[in-house]
């Protein structure tokens, strides 16, 4: 079994960074194994594992050099409602929901693994199910005109921290 703390997970250089998405690679590993054990379909598995592997190594990990296991409520949001929709050629709602549940099944699973709060892991379950918003943000990102983007960004910005 893959034993991990919280400190395993800081990025303060290039070789953490490197190193931290190793060690989130064997995270997603060992998730993706529970969820068979758990009697998940294969393909089901694979589906929610391959979108949290986007959201950690992609997005945290690569993009905002955190720490997957420091607690920072409005990740998930800053993800769905910015990035994603930025970094994708076409996003789509049905895409974004996909990966929201690969998430919601991950925080779940660090939860059971006493690696984030329960209540953490609630408010990312309720990040998650925001769908309604992603898909407003996904419809209003292509209504930009002109200099819009900047507003449109600010509204979930991805400067600073969460």
């Amino acid at each position: 079994m893959f034993e991990v703390k919280n400190d395993d997970f800081h990025i303060r250089s290039d070789q953490d960074e490197i190193r931290v998405d190793g060690l989130c690679r064997e995270l997603l590993r060992e998730f993706h194994r529970s969820l068979l054990v758990r009697g998940a379909d294969p393909e089901e598995a694979g589906s929610l594992a391959h979108g949290a592997d986007y959201f950690v190594r992609d997005f945290v990990v690569a993009s905002q050099r955190r720490n997957l296991l420091d607690e920072a409520p409005g990740l998930v949001c800053r993800f769905a409602a910015t990035w994603y929709i930025i970094s994708t050629m076409e996003p789509t709602i049905g895409e974004i929901s996909g990966i929201l549940r690969g998430i919601r099944e991950l925080y779940r699973f660090l939860r059971d693994k006493g690696l984030v709060s329960a209540a953490y892991c609630e408010k990312m379950e309720q990040e998650c199910e925001d769908t309604a918003y992603y898909e407003k943000r996904i419809e209003s990102f292509w209504e930009i005109n002109g200099d819009g983007y900047p507003d449109w960004e600010r509204e979930c910005s991805l400067k600073g921290r969460p």
